[in-house]
């Protein structure tokens, strides 16, 4: 049976999470979602083979509203892939239909696991090129694009920015915001959907889809937009991460190195982290909200943050590695139980460096690992104490490091101290 005061309750639960930055009308939702389930619908464009971390906000913001008894549909845009929203900057460059169609599918297979395909609460997966793909020119122009003012367009934050530029915005995407708005259109009419949700910033193209609706049918519908996150230098969370950013692909970005960006986090960040990105309780997230007031250099809400994330995107195990793994570099736990492509990361996030065999001596390959800038003060460091390898403190700096250390037959963990860390290759 449906609760319908957990179904309300889920508006106040996305505003405690600090989830709710624009809206059109949250009575009139809160009195929507009291009536029985709503259909709703948040929408992701294939731009690249694997989904960023600013995309979780919104899969994370379904499954809630999942959760609370509602029904989602999870749009990835086989048509506006094609187009590409427009962006502050620049023109984006209009990617091969056969790369969008490929990057479809891959996009889909890491969005379906968020979401639950079964039950009287189903999800649906849906491709706006299904309902664009047949409609000509003339049929746009005249069914939709006549609902569109122009002046309204040209309003448009992007928009409005790139008019202002030098390079312009050509017409392609101008058009963007209709193709938008008739994915809300058609999804209110095939599935009766009634709520959009996206990132504040996309908020123009969010109300087009409203507004179409409200020209054609006479209905309104509700939108919930979700806000940016951003870091002391103002840029978006995950942006300026190592590797060009944070993928939902492990193969972009690892497990790791996932897990330490958020170990890493700068302090104000942790508590809208948890409370957006997690699902545990308020109780407890207040709690870990006090340990980043009071002792924020003991990093516990950090390293809870880091858990909860990593566990929500790659996984129970995954996450065991890496936490083994964070712990295993700096002497507290067993290298030998991590995998290698566990190790690998984590090396590959301290610094790694290839070197051929045979091996070298341990004063040689902290040289090259960039630890010490010569081999006397190799020798030094190994003379008083601070020199280890795979955990274990070198004796003889320059005795040949023997094959029997490598592991996995290929890795090795320098570390100079308790802290600093690098790792070695062996070809």
């Amino acid at each position: 049976m449906r609760d319908n005061r957990g179904v309300t309750d889920v508006l106040e639960d996305l505003q405690w999470r600090g989830l709710i930055a624009l809206s059109t009308d949250l009575d009139a939702l809160r009195a929507q979602l009291a009536t029985g389930p709503v259909t709703y619908y948040c929408g992701f464009d294939p731009t690249a083979p694997s989904l960023h971390f600013g995309n979780l906000m919104q899969i994370l913001t379904a499954r809630r509203l999942q959760l609370a008894g509602n029904r989602p549909l999870a749009l990835v845009g086989g048509a506006t892939g094609l187009i590409g929203d427009p962006n502050t900057t620049g023109e984006r460059t209009l990617n091969p239909r056969e790369t969008v169609a490929h990057w479809v599918e891959l996009i889909r297979a890491q969005i379906e696991p968020y979401l639950d395909f079964e039950g009287e609460y189903a999800a649906r997966m849906v491709n706006n090129l299904d309902w664009t793909a047949d409609v000509t020119a003339i049929d746009f122009l005249r069914d939709i694009g006549k609902h569109f003012r122009v002046n309204k367009m040209l309003a448009k934050e992007a928009v409005s920015a790139r008019l202002q530029s030098e390079q312009g915005i050509s017409y392609t995407e101008f058009s963007y915001q209709i193709l938008q708005g008739l994915d809300y259109l058609e999804l209110f009419r095939r599935y009766g959907c009634r709520l959009q949700t996206g990132g504040s910033d996309q908020w123009g193209n969010l109300t087009a889809g409203t507004d179409l609706i409200r020209r054609v049918t006479g209905e309104s519908v509700h939108l919930l937009a979700t806000p940016l996150i951003t870091d002391a230098a103002g840029e978006k969370i995950g942006k300026s991460a190592g590797g060009g950013g944070l993928w939902l692909d492990p193969a972009m970005t690892s497990p790791y190195a996932w897990y330490q960006y958020f170990v890493n986090v700068e302090d104000k960040l942790v508590p809208p982290l948890l409370r957006m990105f997690t699902f545990l309780s308020h109780e407890e997230i207040e709690t870990l909200e006090k340990e980043v007031a009071e002792r924020p250099a003991a990093r516990v809400a950090h390293r809870r943050l880091a858990q909860e994330i990593t566990r929500t995107v790659h996984g129970a195990e995954e996450t065991r590695q890496v936490v083994a793994a964070s712990q295993a570099l700096f002497g507290r736990g067993s290298l030998t139980d991590l995998s290698a492509t566990t190790l690998r990361a984590a090396l590959a996030e301290a610094g790694l460096v290839r070197v051929p065999r045979p091996l070298p001596s341990a004063a040689v390959l902290f040289k090259e690992a960039g630890l010490v800038a010569g081999l006397g003060e190799a020798r030094r460091t190994v003379a008083e104490g601070g020199a280890y390898l795979n955990n274990e403190r070198v004796v003889d700096a320059d005795a040949p490091v023997p094959a029997d250390a490598l592991l996995h037959g290929r890795f090795l963990v320098l570390r100079r101290g308790k802290r600093t860390i690098a790792g070695v290759d062996v070809d």
